[in-house]
């Protein structure tokens, strides 16, 4: 038994002919999540840091004019801002296939119309009227 020949006790599947089973063939992709993953640069990442840290600011800042009935709008869209840059960059959505985009979308539509109908309800109560 020569030593390129894997043993009974070896962990590695071998064929009969002596070839790696557990090898992996990148030409036999049938899954679109099982090619090679985007490596983002720490530049990159600087960048949506920063990005957050403005978005960070503005919030302050727009707490703190009052802006009557706008503040929580304006508020509310900074967030959902900051949360698409974390959402496409730090959870690698914008890099991921198109039906990780569309899972995504679907939980995103799920929560406004969820926010939606609480809203409506909200609204629709007869307040001091009972």
């Amino acid at each position: 038994m020569s030593d390129q020949q894997a043993t009974s006790h070896s962990l590695t599947p071998v064929g009969a002919h002596g070839e790696n089973l557990d090898a992996h063939d990148p030409s036999n992709v049938v899954n679109p999540e099982h090619v090679a993953h985007h490596i983002v640069s720490p530049a990159v990442y600087a960048m949506i840091f920063g990005v957050l840290m403005v978005g960070t600011l503005l919030t302050v800042g727009a707490s703190m004019v009052n802006l009557g009935p706008f503040n929580a709008p304006i508020a509310i869209g900074i967030a959902v801002t900051k949360a698409v840059f974390v959402v496409l960059f730090f959870m690698h959505v914008k890099y991921s296939s198109r039906l990780v985009k569309l899972t995504v979308a679907a939980g995103f539509f799920t929560f406004i119309v969820l926010v939606m109908m609480s809203l409506l309800d909200y609204v629709s109560r007869a307040w001091g009227q009972w």
